[in-house]
């Protein structure tokens, strides 16, 4: 069977069983604060275990793409190197919400084994779970049972918690589980080793290959297990696993979903790809680089397509490091100097048409986008070189080429620190693993030790600024629905169901959740509404901010009210409210304006609207014009003058809202039932769960006032509507006033500025003309008070110039005109003191000066610091009152 054959057997088979088939939800998830990426089937209905929602079936089957690198579930150093790990994997599940439960979950997980996929028995073993007397968890003997009624009780294997008691977390959903293992190995090692002994550990020929979670109980903070409010089941198989069992092979990369990737990457790179190559082999390395290409571009292309651009913080940061991890291993291993990964996108597009089609509509935009960083990253590889190079010769090394270093001065050690290599990380994102290889080839180490420890400290900064410490919900009311009535009213009567306290960075905040609430919850780059609740005796509380957590709308106070169980009136800041209303509302219109004017490619990649403006990200590969944005505004204020009314329809089939041409953004997850916001039928239509105007009129003026890049192939235009439109529009033109009026009202304004640039630039180059004049004659006066030590000829001068330029120019007259050099140059820079250290290169061969280490020692002098080659360096400091010390103590290190 194929990949694809397979794939849908699985689904006709839960077909058969009475189970609805959902669509992915995208790899990057939005609404819940402790994940990240979607990294098991069951995220999308987490809601559904806790009790939050409910289902709109009682029995779903899918296939998630999911994503594991971060967290409790981090595979990522393990990918490319053992056969069966994957940052982006597929899993096929069904759930039962509620309805069966292990007697028809592991019945049907044997029938669609052996029966359908023709799986041979006797290879196949599972677990169930030993019990736990810590937790005070029995046995799972009921699945015991179960499976003797299939499988021979020498192929029934207890299983311990960490293996057979799912939990996606410290806190959530959890229940017991019983996993279904296959041993592919030859007979002939089955016969001499049991598989029995070799599940769970570790063995890449035995391997997990679906897994039966019981949902029973939700883990509340302090580890205290609380049954679930109904018993459900679900069930996760490893899509690229089953394909490797069902096609017979030994690596998952040895079937159809990566071999045409891997054989793409092997003709291009002109090397061959060896699937039996072990660590140590010639073709060990090749063979781990491909298969780290042909599944990194999975993980990348779908994030990016859910939405996910590569960033430098959070989960933009951890695309990012996948891709650059790719990257090194195509330009260190397979030697591609040039942009190649990007490449791949095209058949990776092509291999999910008709099962993840929005990457194939995407696949132009993510092709791009993996493009510049791959340019953006190669440079920075570059410049890490450059760095570590510099950081030799600071050490005392002169770099001749690969494998060629020179010691010149016995006293430094042959290591790049600790510090150093931490910075090249940190800032230049400059990998370890290259830092070390690059140091080896130039007969250096690198301090590991210091390395991790400043690692460490860094994610000690960065766990202590993210820490929250989140108590468990507090239930008043059983009350499985919330009610939003946002739309229609800005306050309601209402009653707190449930609370909990949270605590962040040292404040203490409560989290409340209402049985009927008029605020919008932080959704779709729209912000949460801030207000009051309103309580009978007079007490106000304040609410700082709504997020929506699981399908909860959550409302942030700085307290709880004296009495929590009575009626409060909940009230929306009703100012706030409006301008964010006229900042969303204007969005819509910006969107369908970007769409006429730039082109139909342009799709929203973020947004943000507030009260104060609104932020709109979007899909296009070069910088709007002037003329381009003029037309965009000139479009979005007819349609505020034209005073459209606002179309809302709540409750449209998602299918029949596509059909009718809505817009509908990449990256979201959609219910069965969509709500469309239309402004004109021919102009705007969006599915959008945000608030708006009545009519477009209401937003009064629209202004763009920045246009910028936000990263490869997104661009981001800023803008402001109604009071703060007229504010910017008033103070604009009050500084052309100002600006004519110290112009003397010129006919011309633009023309009189550009000739006051013109004549600023003349002025400027007569500065520096009368500068270079004066550091000429310099030269000669310095030159003949060269003093004789030894063989060198050392000058230590306080000169009276401008700035840094011109003493570095001097410095480099005198290197021209005054042999076996060594010179010291300070200056006072308006109070701010400057050192130069100029030596002659054969000075730094044949005696070992280093000007970059001698300005270090200088540079205490004046409180500072610097660096720099070993034949000239800089420093700077505080304390322009030690610069005659530095003159003094510089003679010193030629005596």
């Amino acid at each position: 069977m194929t990949a694809t054959e397979i794939r849908q057997a699985f689904l006709d088979f839960f077909v058969s069983k009475g189970h609805t088939i959902v669509p992915s939800a995208p790899i990057v998830i939005k609404n819940d604060p402790t994940l990240m990426f979607t990294n098991a089937g069951m995220n999308q209905f987490k809601d559904i275990f806790l009790g939050e929602a409910a289902p709109k079936a009682a029995r779903v089957a899918d296939t998630q793409r999911c994503l594991r690198v971060s967290g409790k579930h981090n595979d990522l150093e393990e990918v490319g190197i053992d056969t069966y790990h994957h940052t982006m994997f597929e899993m096929l599940g069904n759930w039962s919400f509620g309805d069966y439960f292990k007697k028809e979950a592991i019945a049907w997980s044997w029938e669609l084994l052996t029966e359908v996929y023709k799986l041979p028995k006797d290879r196949l073993y599972v677990t169930y779970f030993e019990g736990d007397e810590k937790e005070g968890l029995e046995a799972d003997t009921e699945t015991y049972e179960l499976w003797k009624q299939y499988v021979a009780e020498d192929h029934i294997l207890r299983g311990n918690k960490k293996d057979n008691f799912w939990e996606m977390g410290e806190t959530g959903p959890c229940g017991p589980c019983s996993e279904i293992h296959f041993d592919s190995r030859p007979d002939t090692e089955r016969g001499e080793v049991s598989g029995a002994i070799l599940v769970n550990a570790d063995h890449d020929q035995v391997i997990e290959i679906w897994n039966d979670v019981f949902m029973q109980f939700n883990r509340l903070k302090g580890g205290v297990l609380q049954p679930l409010p109904n018993k459900h089941v679900d069930t996760g198989m490893g899509f690229e696993r089953l394909v490797r069992v069902l096609q017979g092979k030994t690596s998952n990369y040895d079937t159809d979903i990566f071999q045409p990737m891997i054989q793409f990457i092997a003709e291009k790179s002109g090397k061959k790809y060896n699937s039996a190559a072990k660590p140590g082999d010639a073709d060990w390395n090749d063979a781990v680089a491909m298969r780290v290409l042909a599944d990194h571009i999975r993980a990348i292309s779908f994030a990016i397509s859910d939405g996910q651009l590569p960033a430098s913080n959070k989960a933009g940061y951890v695309i990012r490091r996948i891709l650059r991890r790719a990257i090194r291993y195509s330009y260190q291993t397979l030697g591609f100097k040039e942009p190649f990964f990007n490449q791949l996108v095209p058949l990776l597009a092509e291999q999910f048409k008709g099962v993840f089609n929005n990457l194939f509509e995407q696949k132009d935009f993510v092709q791009k986008v993996i493009l510049e960083e791959e340019i953006s990253f190669l440079r920075t590889l570059d410049k890490g070189l450059q760095r570590i190079l510099q950081h030799v010769d600071d050490l005392g090394f002169v770099y001749r080429g690969i494998g060629d270093v020179e010691k010149i001065n016995k006293d430094f050690v042959r290591q790049i620190d600790g510090k150093h290599a931490f910075e090249l990380l940190d800032t230049y994102g400059f990998p370890i693993d290259l830092t070390e290889l690059i140091a080896r080839e130039n007969g250096l180490s690198v301090d590991m030790v210091g390395f991790e420890k400043y690692l460490q400290q860094q994610k000690e900064r960065s766990r202590a600024a993210t820490a929250i410490d989140t108590g468990d919900w507090i239930v008043l009311k059983d009350d499985e629905s919330v009610e939003f009535t946002g739309y229609d009213e800005t306050e309601t009567i209402a009653h707190i169901v449930k609370y909990r306290k949270v605590t962040a960075k040292g404040k203490e905040q409560y989290q409340l959740v209402l049985d009927k609430t008029p605020f919008y919850a932080e959704s779709g780059g729209q912000v949460g509404d801030k207000g009051e609740l309103v309580f009978p005796d007079g007490e106000i509380i304040l609410v700082t901010d709504t997020k929506k957590e699981n399908g909860l709308i959550v409302h942030f106070t700085d307290k709880l009210p004296q009495d929590i169980d009575d009626a409060l009136t909940a009230i929306v800041d009703p100012a706030l409210r409006s301008q964010t209303n006229s900042n969303h509302s204007a969005t819509h219109l910006l969107h369908a304006a970007m769409k006429q004017v730039l082109g139909t490619h342009v799709n929203q990649k973020g947004s943000l609207v507030n009260a104060d403006y609104l932020r709109f990200d979007f899909s296009h590969f070069a910088k709007v014009t002037d003329e381009e944005l003029a037309q965009i505004e000139a479009i979005v204020n007819q349609k505020v003058r034209e005073n459209i009314p606002l179309k809302e329809e709540r409750s449209v089939l998602y299918a029949e809202a596509i059909t009718s041409g809505v817009t509908a953004l990449f990256g979201e997850k959609y219910g069965e039932y969509v709500r469309v916001i239309t402004f004109d039928d021919n102009f705007s239509k969006e599915l959008c769960g945000g608030t708006h105007v009545k009519a477009t009129g209401q937003i009064g003026f629209f202004k763009i006032i920045a246009e910028s890049a936000v990263a490869a192939g997104v661009r981001r235009i800023e803008a402001i509507t109604g009071v703060a439109a007229e504010k910017y529009i008033v103070t604009q033109n009050a500084l052309v006033n100002q600006l004519k009026e110290l112009l003397k009202n010129p006919k011309d304004l633009s023309k009189s500025i550009e000739g006051l640039l013109d004549e600023n630039a003349k002025l400027k180059k007569e500065i520096e003309k009368s500068i270079l004049e004066k550091s000429s004659g310099l030269k000669t006066e310095l030159a003949e008070k060269a003093e004789a030590i030894g063989d060198i000829n050392f000058i230590a001068q306080k000169v009276a110039l401008p700035n840094a330029d011109a003493v570095k120019n001097l410095a480099y007259q005198l290197k021209d005109i005054v042999s076996n050099l060594f010179l010291v140059l300070v200056a006072d820079f308006d109070g701010k003191p400057s050192i130069t250290v100029m030596i002659a290169e054969n000075l730094v061969k044949e005696k070992g000066l280093h000007a970059g280490n001698i300005i270090k020692e200088l540079a205490k002098e004046v409180k500072g610091g610097g660096g720099g080659q070993p034949f000239f360096a800089t420093a700077g400091g505080s304390d322009v009152s030690g610069l005659d010390n530095v003159l003094v103590k510089a003679k010193t290190f030629i005596k």
